[in-house]
């Protein structure tokens, strides 16, 4: 796959990752019923607002990895 090709397809899915993962985060949090508690609120927002980085990263290294 050429460069151009692989950049735009990571593009998509980076994009579709993040909407369908904060939506996922999003319910989680409902279910497990966090704002009960302020503390584990602000934990939990601030593990899952840095929890997508991993998967981003290794995309975005897919993504300029040269063919």
């Amino acid at each position: 796959m050429r460069r151009r090709t692989r950049t735009l397809v990571g593009a998509a899915l980076l994009a579709l990752f993040l909407a369908v993962y904060a939506l996922a985060a999003l319910a989680a949090a409902v279910m497990l019923q966090v704002m009960d508690n302020r503390w584990i609120e602000v934990a939990y927002y601030a593990v899952a607002g840095l929890l997508w980085i991993v998967p981003a990263g290794l995309l975005i290294r897919w993504m300029a990895w040269a063919s």
